[in-house]
């Protein structure tokens, strides 16, 4: 793939996204800066492309492509993060065979920053999810999961900071409640938290504590569940405070441009995930003037 035709690719499936009112051109200052969050959610050990003939996604996903991408995007903008929304394992011969080995290993190479746990972690037990950590050369985060007295016990954080071109971020995790998803022998003594209740404990930290620009969650709760009360993207949205962006997995939803909700404090938080399987990478570029958000632009790149 050259440079022209993922310019080209990536102009046609922009969406703009408004956040004060401001034109991307007007942003475009030398004060301005500039951080990029690339991401991708329920990739399912979908490390090859899908086959030309195929009758969903022909010739679409595979990693090669998406580390194409992301290596333009950060020649781009050096300011780039790399998340993933969780349920990394299960769905092709390579977990069955390696159980995760391989997709940690290229993860790894192409040097994802963080993720988060998705249900089909426990596919193989805390054992065999605990044995391919040491592939995984980046944190996997989970504020609601407690593996207190479990093998994972140390091993997963609740959050992260990074710091990209003068911009501080700030990474938590959410993981779906697990009783009836999963079978108890897999996830043995993990306690399920709130998801509302440890989201607004972990924004609370990292923005007042940990003093963040740029508050993120990576979810794998699901983006929205019609007539139900069970907690989704949505509604931890509107029920929350200091989450600039939730991105999404675990419902495989599509969404061409974020949504944007407003939580408690009336003010916009963005929620975006991109399906299923590696066959789209989420872009978000995120620019602030003196240290203030002042504009989004949102985009689903097709790989």
């Amino acid at each position: 793939m050259d440079r022209r035709h993922f310019i080209s690719r990536t102009a046609a499936t922009s969406a703009f996204i408004g956040m004060g009112g401001l034109t991307l051109h007007s942003c475009q200052q030398e004060t301005t800066k500039h951080i990029t969050i690339l991401h991708t959610n329920d990739v399912h050990s979908h490390i090859d492309p899908f086959p030309t003939n195929h009758s969903s996604f022909p010739n679409l996903g595979g990693v090669a492509k998406r580390a194409t991408l992301v290596e333009e995007i950060r020649k781009e903008n050096p300011n780039t993060l790399l998340l993933d929304a969780g349920d990394i394992f299960q769905g092709t011969p390579y977990f069955n065979f390696y159980g995760g080995e391989l997709e940690f290993k290229l993860m790894s190479m192409l040097q994802y920053d963080a993720a988060t746990i998705g249900n089909h972690e426990f596919d193989n037990g805390l054992e065999g999810f605990a044995a391919q950590l040491p592939y995984a050369k980046f944190d996997f985060l989970s504020a609601n999961y407690d593996f207190s007295n479990t093998i994972l016990d140390g091993q997963v954080k609740p959050y992260k900071t990074f710091s990209r071109g003068g911009i501080k971020i700030g990474v938590f995790g959410l993981g779906v409640a697990l009783d009836g998803l999963v079978s108890k022998n897999l996830y043995k003594e993990t306690v399920y938290l709130d998801p509302i209740e440890m989201a607004q404990e972990a924004s609370n930290t990292l923005k007042n504590n940990e003093h963040c620009d740029l508050i993120i969650c990576l979810s794998h709760i699901g983006y929205q569940y019609t007539n139900s009360q069970r907690v989704d993207d949505l509604k931890l949205a509107a029920a929350t405070e200091n989450i600039d962006l939730i991105i999404g997995g675990h419902t495989h939803t599509f969404l061409e441009k974020p949504t944007v909700v407003q939580n408690r404090k009336d003010l916009p938080v963005l929620v975006n995930q991109v399906g299923c399987f590696g066959i789209n990478l989420g872009r978000l570029d995120f620019y602030f003037e003196s240290g203030k958000l002042t504009n989004t632009q949102g985009i689903s790149i097709s790989v």
